[in-house]
């Protein structure tokens, strides 16, 4: 892992130096490399692993932190640029300007500028938070780092959990930001910003998803020349940094990505995957097949129970809070595999369904639409007094299935989306103990949703769902899955399909490109007809999915990793005893997907729990 980290002073004094350096070992703990560290007269910043995506740099009295890869699209800032550096291009743009510049800003970055005689600083992260960033206010000045663990080592912060974001973490099986764990941390929102001026503190966006041209009749010929064209484009960005292989679960993405860095390089790609000898997961198959048809150097590896019940600490370990993604397991396995082989940086084909309408909820929220859009009067006063008038109706199959239909349609956007959530299905007063309900707020969550779904900046039922997607699915949940696994690895990740470019592209092409009737991800298949294998193309999504329930009941060192889990969950309050004691014997022999799940986010909140609070207390 690498990132940055440090802390401003406004008032007292700052804290002893060998504290940063402790943040700053936090975040080099599993990629090595150097530390670089900058001392202000009330200002300290650090940045683990120079040289690999993080720097630092002292100008006068002010500071620079970075990490990743930044860039500036505004002409003027990039000639500045070539003549003084960026690092103190930036910082002539921040005293000249305030944060006006961030619009400018390209790549996958974290960065915090701090003018020290004027005590201003400026934290800001990407658009899709790739790398990410947390603060929090501090008596007399504020500390901020990629990492809450290495804030956590800051003389002056709390580390109360706070209650809510465990419901959260239970209903999303992560926490959503910019909310943390820890009552006094906050992450920066994608595409975020945070302006300190003493104690005045602004925090807000620079970027947001805009799909203000989402019905313009545009050229399909065109926009496919433009997409392969920003598709090479970005790929070869990517190759720029490290020794490379990729991520191949075999489906159109990280086949599509494989592919054109052989074509780019002019060498087979290197290509990892990851199977399971468990009916209905395992997807070598679909990778193979991408790479006899692109030639790659392919390598597979087969994860087993006993890979689970060994990675699960170390999981729970390198996640600074809850993370409850299991595919985390198979894609540090992958990461893991490829780093044996002298690969630095992987390039996964994450955000393309996010783009492009590519899951399968998509398809499904449409055929609903067709019924929520009917005008009132013709629902309410003429189908469903028809459809619900027949006595005996729920035995007649058909009948069954409309007045099924209807229910779910009826039910507004985007709480319509959560009817299958594990939380919602189950209830939560049969899971959580009344003391722990009694602290939190239930409906908090749909709320969440509701705020992003409803302030999306475009008119279509789909692109309001991708920009909720943007945030809860990729920045969220999925790329944190992919940097941190890698980061356990010690692994650098690229995602050529979330270039700035790309998502510009992608806001402004026509929605009914992206969905056509229910067919997913119709532009994008079509750009590529010629390119990807015809299986691979027609082939439904799966991912690196872990056949955890499953496993569960017949592996017994597994099912005792779990038992211990929940046991020590039993002893914190949150969860009621009754549901734990019949979740492994009862609940799960029944429904192994089903509870499956419940048991591996119980199981990750009390291994963080154990790493994070219990160890630090």
């Amino acid at each position: 892992m690498s990132g940055i980290c440090g802390w401003t002073a406004f008032s007292g004094n700052a804290p002893a130096r060998n504290i940063l350096e402790r943040m700053a070992a936090r975040l080099a703990r599993f990629g090595g490399g150097d530390i670089g560290i900058e001392h202000g007269a009330a200002a300290s910043v650090a940045a683990a692993a120079p040289n690999r995506g993080a720097t630092v740099f002292r100008r006068h009295q002010d500071l620079v932190a970075m990490h990743g890869y930044l860039r500036v699209a505004d002409p003027m800032l990039e000639e500045r640029a070539t003549q003084i550096g960026l690092p103190a291009t930036l910082l002539e743009a921040f005293r000249a300007g305030g944060r006006d510049f961030l619009g400018s800003l390209r790549g996958r970055f974290a960065l915090a500028l701090v003018l020290e005689p004027e005590r201003k600083v400026l934290l800001a992260v990407d658009r899709l938070s790739i790398c990410p960033l947390s603060f929090a206010r501090v008596p007399g000045g504020i500390a901020f780092a990629s990492d809450p663990a290495a804030i956590n080592l800051h003389p002056n912060i709390g580390r109360e959990v706070d209650q809510q974001q465990i419901f959260n973490y239970l209903y999303f099986h992560m926490i959503p930001g910019p909310a943390s764990i820890y009552r006094q941390q906050t992450r920066i929102s994608p595409g975020g910003y945070v302006l300190v001026n003493g104690s005045d503190v602004e925090t807000g966006t620079y970027w947001k998803p805009s799909y203000t041209r989402e019905n313009e009749n545009l050229s399909v010929a065109e926009l496919k020349e433009e997409f392969r064209g920003i598709l090479r484009s970005s790929v070869k960005h990517e190759l720029n940094h490290g020794v490379i292989g990729n991520f191949l679960s075999g489906g159109t993405d990280s086949s599509t990505v494989a592919g054109v860095v052989g074509e780019l390089t002019n060498q087979p790609a290197r290509t990892y995957s990851i199977g399971f000898d468990a009916e209905g997961y395992d997807e070598t198959y679909y990778a193979r097949l991408a790479a006899r048809h692109f030639g790659t150097e392919h390598r597979e590896y087969r994860v087993t129970p006993a890979d689970v019940v060994e990675a699960i600490p170390q999981i729970a370990e390198i996640n600074a809070e809850p993370f409850g993604n299991s595919s985390a397991v198979p894609a540090y396995y992958c990461a893991r595999l490829a780093r044996a082989d002298g690969v630095t940086r992987m390039l996964a084909g994450d955000g393309g369904d996010e783009l492009f309408g590519g899951n399968s909820r998509y398809a499904t929220q449409y055929l609903f639409s067709l019924y929520s859009d009917l005008p009132q009067v013709l629902r309410r006063g003429v189908i469903e007094p028809l459809a619900f008038s027949v006595p005996g109706g729920d035995r007649i199959p058909l009948l069954r299935k409309l007045r099924s239909y209807i229910r779910q349609a009826s039910i507004p956007m985007p709480a319509r989306l959560e009817t299958y959530n594990l939380l919602e299905r189950l209830g939560p007063s049969n899971i959580l103990t009344d003391d722990f309900l009694a602290a939190v707020r239930v409906d908090q969550p749909l709320a969440l949703l509701t705020e992003v779904y409803t302030g999306a900046q475009a008119q279509t039922l789909l692109n309001r769902m991708l920009a909720m997607d943007f945030k809860f699915t990729l920045a969220d949940n999925d790329l944190p899955k992919v940097n941190r696994s890698a980061d356990l690895a010690g692994i650098d990740v690229g995602y050529p399909l979330l270039s700035d470019d790309m998502i510009d592209f992608a806001e402004r092409l026509p929605v009914r490109l992206k969905l056509r009737g229910t067919r997913l991800r119709y532009f994008f298949k079509e750009a590529l007809r010629d390119f990807l294998p015809s299986e691979i193309i027609t082939k439904k999504k799966h991912g690196f999915g872990l056949p955890f329930g499953p496993w569960l009941n017949n592996e017994a060192s597994l099912r005792a990793l779990a038992a211990d889990a929940l046991n020590g969950v039993k002893r914190r309050g949150i969860v009621r005893n009754d549901f734990v004691d019949q979740l492994l014997t009862v609940h799960l022999p029944s429904h192994p997907g089903f509870y499956g799940t419940m048991v591996w986010l119980l199981m990750m909140l009390e291994f963080w729990y154990r790493h994070h609070v219990d160890t630090s207390s």
